[in-house]
Order: structure tokens, then sequence, then C-alpha cells
């Protein structure tokens, strides 16, 4: 039987001075950095600016999901949409996706271009931006 409950430790946080953050990534131009712990530097290795990085984080000032919120009016939408099929950061898990853009490394900081997360933001992993080949 697959485990129920999931921890998550914060791999690193997100660190910028904006005031305001787009709803989306995809139309993104704030500047900032994501901090992550020292004991996971090497982990870091072969990141390098130029390229995109899949950040996953946690919507940590989310309210409380509620039955209520399956369904949602996202802004600039006439009517509600299902919360699975838009990107509400009220979910029944306040898991956030972002692709951003790497403009340097050193040491444990990964400066990027393209946040949309709130300053201190818990960090959950990160993982390569793969462009589509066209075939598998």
């Amino acid at each position: 039987m697959p485990p129920t409950d999931f921890t998550f430790k914060p791999i690193g946080t997100v660190r910028h001075r904006s005031a305001e953050v787009p709803r989306h990534w995809s139309v993104s131009e704030v500047e900032g950095e994501l901090v992550i712990n020292a004991d996971l530097v090497d982990g870091l290795k072969d990141i390098q600016a130029g390229q995109r990085i899949i950040v996953l984080f946690h919507f940590h000032k989310s309210p409380p999901f509620g039955p209520g919120l399956l369904t949602q009016k996202p802004p600039r939408r006439k009517s509600k949409k299902g919360v699975f099929s838009i990107c509400s950061p009220v979910r029944p898990n306040p898991l956030g996706m972002s692709v951003v853009e790497v403009i340097e490394v050193r040491a444990n900081v990964i400066r990027v271009k393209g946040l949309d997360m709130l300053d201190e933001t818990p960090i959950l992993d990160i993982k390569p931006y793969i462009e589509s080949s066209g075939g598998r």
C-alpha cells in the first residue's frame, strides 16, 4: 500500500527584493537568488549560466484548501475553472513549479531571472529543464 503522508525538507529558499511578482514564470522578468543549503552545494555541479531549470517549491503563504476551492475563478477569466486546470497557489497540496533562467552560480547561490515566487519561499527541489526533441 502506498504511503498516505509525505514530509518534505526544503533544500533552500528564494530571495529577492521585488515588491510584487507575476502570477506565472512565463511572464516574469523578476531577478533573484535561489539560496541552497550549504551542505547540498555539490548537487549544483553542472548548473550553468544561460540554462533553464525547474524549481519545485511550497506555496507557504497560501490559505488552507477546502472542498469549496475545487473550482476557482482565475484573474482575467470570466468563469470558474477546476483547480487542476489552473495555476492557483491554493491547492490540495500547495506545490508550485516554475522554470527560471540561470544568470550565475556562485557556491550555493543560483542567481536567476523569471521568478514568480514570494521572497523566502521554501525550495523543495531543482530539476533540469529539457526542451522536447520532438521524438522519444
